[in-house]
């Protein structure tokens, strides 16, 4: 298997991850009668600060996963996988874990700061493959 299809796996279990542990913390708050089942409306801020940042951190890889398949997917397709590809991979992939735990840890300016730079080097690396495959 190629590492960048390893980096693509790994990537879709960080994210289904963050998902299941929004989904098991709202179960929690359920079944404890702290909160309703329709008490977490979407797009509007709910629960704990804490709870707020997974669910923030939880959609900001579901937005992203879709662009690292596609990348993937056209770097396969163009016969262009090689070591700089597959080590780009876990570049994305590495970023992203540390925009998201980064996330989960804080929203003073220094994390945000932090957290955009992860964004940043992902979104770069991203344009890198795409003029790579040109």
């Amino acid at each position: 298997m190629e590492p960048i299809y390893l980096a693509l796996i790994l990537f879709t279990l960080w994210t289904l991850g963050l998902g299941v542990t929004l989904i098991t913390y709202r179960s929690v708050q359920v079944l404890l009668g702290k909160k309703k089942s329709n008490e977490f409306p979407a797009g509007i801020q709910h629960g704990s600060d804490f709870n707020w940042r997974l669910n923030r951190a939880h959609l900001n890889s579901l937005e992203n996963l879709p662009i690292f398949v596609a990348v993937v997917f056209l770097t396969v397709s163009l016969g262009k996988v090689n070591e700089f590809v597959n080590q780009a991979g876990f570049v994305i992939l590495g970023a992203r874990v540390l925009q998201s735990l980064t996330h989960l840890i804080g929203t003073n300016v220094l994390a945000v700061n932090i957290r955009f730079t992860f964004y940043m080097i992902q979104i770069v690396t991203y344009i890198v493959l795409l003029i790579h495959l040109l």
